[in-house]
């Protein structure tokens, strides 16, 4: 949108799939090379650097099968830290299903369907619940299966799902603890979907050799392009707790009813994407309301609206969150929030049900966005009625606006020019009795932004904070997250 076009007239977009290095044209990488040298840093260094931060949007590995064949463990195994859930009870707190991995150098984000079987929907209903909702997001799956027991009738009802999506499979053969159980494993080539990879997710045998195998089916970006096609409609996921009004606003954009609308939180089950004119442009709309249809247990309530929402968020450019404006804000909104972050994605806060405020509630509602959602203040913000249709025309332009920040690049001499004068204003706090300083950047990427610092010592997160914060007011970014790494001088290579 702006500041795409780089000195030597090739686009910064374009650069980012051409070049190793990011957003980076060759004469600025060149150049910013040369700078690198002088500076003392390990030129191999600063290319990797440039290019681990310059990467577009991670591919998406979903980890699907029935309960209790190891989902979840597989899933610390794959991320290296104990970090899903493994206990697969009702009422067990699940605050994130998404993490982001690493295996032989690339990287890849890892959607967790482990654990949730709900009496109310029948064990085969909510496996195929939280298959379809992972595999919608995803651009390879692993299947999990238990080796020891064979395949269920459950597990074939999976296979037929993952044939009709058409994604790539790497079948896992879990629970394979010896070469006695890889008799066992061999059973599974009867499920059609190729060789069964025989593995412990408990111990981690046999997990590099299945990873190998992620690797060889995930596309090294996802196959999404983001509205990339000439004239592609962009693509918007309006997301937020069941029950604010979200298939309501959907059907208040579209001007007629496209989603049922009930007031049971839930009724929403597939995901409904919709093209709809607005504001002289056409829109992909992802409903991502609700849960299921007929859920009334709220038990795992919850983890189905996390997995719906990182689904539409993964395809999404930028995430409407709708906040119940009549409501104190939650820790489930808040959640939501930083899920649209994490995932990198341009973001706009819409407050709804604003018509039916008194004085009162708005006074309150100022200070609790200023308290609980103060990291996102540089979201833009529209006080709508789903209901009514208020300053529902204010949408558009916030969305165009958060696109912008989005796509937003600085060029290298102007940031470094920027940066030059912010050390030498407000210099890094001596610590140790010495003072790191920021030599040089540049942004490596954009959809969002990615900026890599190269410093002479190491960053305190408050002061990278503080970067950012200037970041912001220099040059805009409204409505993106900024991702900021810094890579530190090694002593070896320092000059005199």
């Amino acid at each position: 949108m702006n500041d795409h076009i780089q000195p030597d007239g090739s686009d910064a977009y374009e650069g980012a799939h051409e070049h190793d290095h990011g957003a980076l044209g060759d004469a600025e990488f060149a150049e910013f090379l040369e700078l690198a040298a002088e500076e003392g840093f390990d030129l191999e260094d600063v290319e990797g650097a440039i290019e681990a931060a310059g990467h577009g949007p991670l591919p998406v590995l979903a980890v699907v099968g029935r309960p209790n064949v190891g989902k979840s463990t597989l899933v610390n195994r794959i991320i290296g830290r104990r970090e899903a859930v493994v206990e697969d009870k009702p009422g067990v707190t699940r605050d994130r299903v998404t993490y982001e991995a690493e295996w032989a150098g690339r990287r890849f984000k890892v959607v967790d369907t482990g654990g949730w079987e709900q009496d109310v929907l029948g064990i085969d209903a909510s496996v195929a619940a939280q298959a379809e909702y992972a595999i919608e997001a995803a651009d390879a799956v692993v299947f999990v299966v238990d080796a020891k027991v064979g395949a269920t009738d459950t597990d074939e009802a999976v296979v037929r799902l993952l044939r009709k999506a058409g994604k790539p499979v790497v079948l896992c053969a879990n629970k394979v603890d010896g070469p006695s159980g890889e008799a066992d494993a061999a059973y599974l080539w009867s499920l059609g979907l190729g060789e069964p990879y025989p593995v412990s997710a408990l111990h981690g045998r046999g997990t590099g050799d299945m990873l190998d195998q992620v690797l060889e089916v995930l596309p090294e970006a996802p196959a999404q392009t983001f509205g990339g096609a000439v004239g592609g409609p962009r693509r918007v996921a309006l997301i937020g707790r069941p029950n604010v009004g979200k298939s309501s606003l959907l059907n208040k954009v579209a001007g007629e009813e496209r989603v049922v609308v009930n007031e049971l939180a839930g009724t929403t089950r597939d995901p409904v994407d919709e093209m709809i004119e607005l504001g002289g442009k056409t829109w992909k709309f992802v409903d991502t309301a609700g849960i299921r249809k007929r859920v009334h247990l709220q038990q795992g309530a919850d983890y189905y609206a996390s997995l719906r929402t990182a689904a539409a968020v993964e395809k999404a450019e930028v995430a409407v969150v709708l906040i119940d404006a009549a409501d104190s804000i939650s820790v489930q909104d808040q959640r939501i929030v930083t899920m649209a972050v994490e995932a990198g994605r341009a973001l706009v806060l819409a407050y709804n049900k604003w018509d039916t405020l008194d004085e009162e509630r708005r006074y309150y509602l100022e200070r609790e966005i200023e308290t609980e959602l103060g990291q996102v203040a540089w979201a833009p913000r529209v006080n709508v009625s789903a209901r009514t249709g208020r300053h529902m025309e204010k949408l558009v332009p916030a969305i165009e606006t958060a696109l912008e920040g989005w796509e937003t690049r600085v060029p290298t001499g102007r940031l470094n020019a920027f940066l030059g004068e912010l050390v030498a204003a407000h210099p890094h706090p001596v610590r140790g009795g010495k003072q790191p300083r920021i030599l040089f950047g540049t942004q490596a990427g954009t959809r969002p932004p990615r900026f890599v610092l190269f410093a002479s010592g190491f960053i305190e997160a408050g002061y990278r904070r503080f970067i950012e914060r200037r970041l912001r007011e220099e040059f805009g970014f409204e409505g993106t997250p900024i991702h900021i790494s810094v890579r530190v001088r090694e002593k070896r290579g320092k000059k005199k």
